[in-house]
């Protein structure tokens, strides 16, 4: 909330012109002593408003300390407030209330402070006003012993009621003469249960009497009027709702509406503590995970209502035009900043701010909104609200109505220092400016689509709606009205009949259709995207149809821009794990986050944005990144019940394609752990393992928490075959163990696993010894004859296990990828050379004597050939490539990223470079009998 300050003492920037100049002539008798400019300010200002009049008369002895130093008039009225006592609180606060309103409106008129300023004492002054309200009512119920458990000896604002301050008061925006809207609340969890009932009630006389102290009119008026209809059900709940009956509520029926309210709420009275809580605890309800375009329909339909039902949704007409609720009015502004907050808040956090403007601002900062048109609305934001107050000004009335007679729009234009035509002008501009900025966002214009249809026959299409994405009424609705643009996209696709089957697929797997619906109607663009996804890779579309939530990623704006370096990357994630209390939400969140990156990448490498090489270093990172932040959060629910990790602690190794970096969208993570209990036996928690169990079952937990199926689908699949005895040993392998192992037991094999191992999380000073032994293991000598002619019985069992006939089987076969990665494992050994990719172990195979320079780039062109075809392929169906089911737009997908014009060219180069492959390493490792251990 803005706090008012001001410069001392008030130094008018400008002055109303008299409207009535004998009474201005009248209202200088009332401050003789005050400078000349403040006299005037304050006679003008009487001149213009009968109610300023009245309060200059009532408070002529108070104002010359005010125009002193306004700053510290509005700190010592709030510290009279807060030091008043119960028996004289009614009269306390109206007093407070008139100097406020006063000086409040002489700073706002001279200029001197800005509409925060002036919003912002306002709204400490109301937040001051039902706090002593509050506990004196409070104070009451105590003293009557109506608080079970409680006496007057204990502190009312631990009492468990808070007041939540809504609407512009909760922003810190209220209005000069504006009632305040609150929700009272408390918590029932301070009780027993068999003293609800006597609590509620004595919360309720509470509340009632707080409201009647700040509402009632007195012979010194009111202090503010109050409205607690924001509460849940308002016309059958009480006025006061327990914390867990108002969280019951919101879970289970809240509205759009009541999820924007919450945008400006905050706790402002009683308990502030015990608010803020519930608050932290309504987030959920507020602010949704996934962009939520469908809040626009919902903003709309309630814009319609409340036209409707005030009679303000006429054309813009200046007498009576209402300020805030007619066209191009206050409300506009609110409703779509707010809008935008909603779809957009609960993926970033620096969007969830309470203030009109600061809202439209951050809007801006963040691409959501055009900076000009944020700059336009802010001005005309602040206008607006500049004449609302002048308006409430002449007489006191919560009204937003501009004047309906000649007489009222010189007053008005008078009290603004304007000539009434200049003043209309200014009016008509600034709202059909509003109006103009506003109505696009929420009832755009049918996208103008061409009468361009697919020369296919729709049929098909006359079954959707019986897809449970289609079958409420809502979603058929949003969908009727984008139907066009998606027949459309067909019509410019190759094969439309192609694509139509792929889109009817999407539509049949598609759980819910609302929000995405209406986040294709708020960003068409995206149905190109869509077309292209499910036209060409059916394994995309899947993952899309059963996670479209994904397509939010797509509309931040730097989905097609540069990738985020790990730490950063790993960074983003520990944070969103960190933000989460329950481990249960931690996995799903990890899944999330997970997810929207790798369908990044999969659009990356569909769209050529990315090669597949590049494509597989993003995996890979992704992968790491999730095991790197993961693997704390594991750690740190383990502990919970059984005790920080023993001794120095654990890594996580990986192995495999993660090891070396080269990952494809359908990999799984082959991964080893090693720990380091440094001789403790047994783990120190409130339940207590041996120490080998212990690691087996954090392993187990780590597993777990990668693979299982929670509301958020599966992380990776994970493979510990590669751990050292392979399924025969533990999950998790003693340090000690560990070096024994390699070191005394191991086969040749498992050493050339080793030379693509990498460790990807765990203890550092754990790490540093792995890295260390595993390049300390690889450097050692070797006899190359004896590793040839273990690699050459290796290839003989592979070739007698598995025929391979296919040419789009990339993986296994002589001159394939396993064929090529196993003689660069062979390579790297020979070179002693630890921690290579397969390019760089093949370069290394040079060095080695293993083969020449032409025949390593025969290989590295195998490779990477071969490593572009699974990697698309994968892309496509998840396995191996199968061209009749592929379709066209799969087929040319491929040919496109592997860079061949047809389909029998590709065939023929697949064959050749297989052939110069195999010939290399059957150089090296000639077929032999099989006899190395696997």
């Amino acid at each position: 909330m803005t706090h008012a300050s001001a410069d001392a003492p008030l130094t008018p920037r400008r002055v109303p012109r008299a409207f009535d100049p004998d009474r201005a002539k009248a209202l200088h008798a009332y401050v003789p002593d005050l400078a000349s400019a403040q006299k005037e300010l304050i006679a003008n200002t009487g001149a213009c408003s009968p109610y300023l009049a009245g309060l200059i008369e009532k408070e002529a002895n108070w104002l010359p300390e005010a125009c002193a130093d306004p700053k510290a008039a509005v700190e010592a009225v709030l510290a009279a407030v807060a030091a008043g006592s119960d028996q004289t609180v009614a009269s306390d606060l109206r007093r407070a209330k008139r100097r406020i309103a006063l000086l409040a409106a002489l700073c706002d008129l001279g200029g001197q402070w800005d509409l925060g300023q002036v919003t912002g004492a306002l709204t400490r002054l109301a937040d001051a006003a039902c706090h002593a309200a509050l506990g004196a009512a409070v104070n009451a119920q105590l003293r009557r012993g109506k608080l079970p458990g409680m006496g007057p000896q204990d502190p009312w604002d631990s009492a468990g009621m808070t007041v939540l301050a809504m609407g512009k008061m909760g922003a810190g925006e209220l209005n000069y003469s504006s009632d305040v809207d609150l929700i009272c609340l408390f918590d029932e969890t301070r009780f027993d249960s068999a003293d609800y009932h006597d609590a509620r009630m004595a919360f309720v006389r509470a509340t009632r009497q707080m409201c009647a102290t700040l509402s009632d009119i007195t012979a010194d008026g009111y202090v503010f009027r109050t409205d607690l209809r924001l509460r849940p059900d308002p016309s059958v709940t009480p006025v006061v709702l327990s914390m867990e009956a108002a969280e019951r509520y919101y879970e289970s029926v809240g509205r759009t509406w009541e999820r924007a309210a919450f945008i400006k709420a905050r706790a402002c009275a009683g308990d502030v503590e015990a608010g803020t809580r519930f608050l932290h605890m309504l987030r959920p309800f507020v602010w949704r995970r996934h962009l939520d375009f469908a809040a626009i329909q919902d903003a709309h339909d309630m814009r319609l209502a409340i036209r409707e039902h005030k009679g303000t949704g006429g054309a813009i007409t200046l007498p009576g035009h209402d300020m805030k609720l007619g066209r191009g009015g206050i409300r506009e502004i609110e409703f779509f900043t707010q809008t935008r907050q909603l779809i957009a808040g609960g993926r970033d956090p620096d969007l969830q701010v309470r203030g009109t403007v600061e809202g439209l601002s951050v809007l801006a900062e963040k691409g959501w909104v055009p900076a000009e048109v944020a700059a336009r609305l802010s001005d005309h934001y602040a206008a607006h609200r500049l004449v609302e107050h002048r308006v409430q000004m002449m007489r006191d009335a919560q009204t937003h109505q501009l004047p309906q007679s000649p007489e009222g729009f010189a007053r008005l234009a008078a009290l603004m220092d304007m000539d009434v035509p200049d003043l209309m002008a200014d009016l008509s501009r600034r709202l059909e400016e509003v109006h103009h900025d506003t109505e696009g966002f929420f009832a755009p214009r049918a996208p103008s689509i061409p009468a361009v249809r697919p020369h296919i026959d729709l049929s098909l299409t006359d079954r959707w709606a019986t897809y449970p994405a289609l079958r409420s009424a809502r979603a058929a609705e949003v969908f009727a009205r984008i139907r066009p643009v998606f027949l459309e996209g067909l019509a410019r696709t190759a094969r439309p009949e192609e694509a139509l089957r792929a889109l009817d697929g999407f539509l049949a797997g598609l759980p819910a259709g609302v929000q995405l619906f209406s986040l294709f109607e708020a960003n068409p663009q995206l149905i190109d995207l869509l077309l292209d996804i499910v036209g060409t890779s059916p394994v995309l579309a899947l993952h899309l149809s059963r996670n479209a939530g994904v397509f939010d990623a797509v509309i931040g704006g730097a989905f097609f821009g540069p990738w985020p370096d790990e730490a950063a990357w790993q960074a983003e994630l520990v944070q969103a794990l960190e933000a989460e209390a329950d481990y249960e939400s931690q996995l799903d969140i990890a899944r999330r986050w997970a997810k929207e990156w790798h369908f990044r990448i999969g659009v990356h490498l569909l769209r050529g944005v990315a090669t597949p090489q590049e494509a597989s270093r993003h995996y890979a990172r992704l992968a790491r990144v999730c095991v790197a932040a993961l693997w704390p959060t594991v750690q740190q629910e383990f502990a919970r019940r059984f005790g920080p990790a023993p001794g120095r602690g654990a890594c996580v190794v990986g192995m495999g394609s993660l090891g070396a970096g080269q990952l494809t969208a359908a990999s799984d993570l082959d991964l080893i752990v090693v720990y380091d209990a440094g001789g403790v036996e047994a783990s120190d928690g409130p339940k207590s393992l041996p120490t080998r169990t212990y690691y087996a079952r954090l392993t187990q937990a780590l597993i777990t928490a990668l693979t299982a199926n929670t509301a958020q689908g599966r992380l990776y699949e994970v493979d510990m075959r590669l751990r050292p005895s392979g399924n025969q040993g533990p999950v998790a392998t003693s340090w000690a163990s560990f070096q024994a192992y390699q070191t005394q037991e191991a086969w040749t094999w498992e050493h050339m696993a080793l030379t693509r191992a990498r460790v990807v999380a765990g203890a550092p000073d754990v790490a540093a010894d792995i890295t260390g032994f595993i390049a300390d293991l690889v450097a050692t000598p070797r006899d190359v004859p004896k590793m040839r002619a273990e690699l050459a019985a290796i290839r003989a069992r592979i070739a007698a296990s598995r025929q391979v006939d296919n040419i789009w089987a990339p993986k296994v076969g002589p001159g394939r990828l396993q064929d090529i990665e196993l003689v660069a494992q062979v390579a790297a050994l020979a070179a002693r050379q630890p921690g290579t990719d397969t390019a760089a172990a093949l370069q290394a195979g040079v060095a080695a004597g293993l083969w020449g320079a032409a025949q390593a780039a025969d290989l590295q062109a195998a490779y990477a050939l071969w490593f572009d075809l699974q990697s698309a392929g994968r892309l496509l169906t998840g396995d191996a490539i199968d061209p009749s089911a592929i379709g066209q737009s799969g087929t040319e997908f491929i040919l496109r990223t592997l860079g061949q014009p047809d389909v029998e060219t590709l065939r023929k180069t697949l064959d050749r470079v297989a052939a110069q492959a195999a010939a290399v390493i059957d150089a090296v490792a000639p077929p032999a009998e099989a006899g190395a251990k696997e």
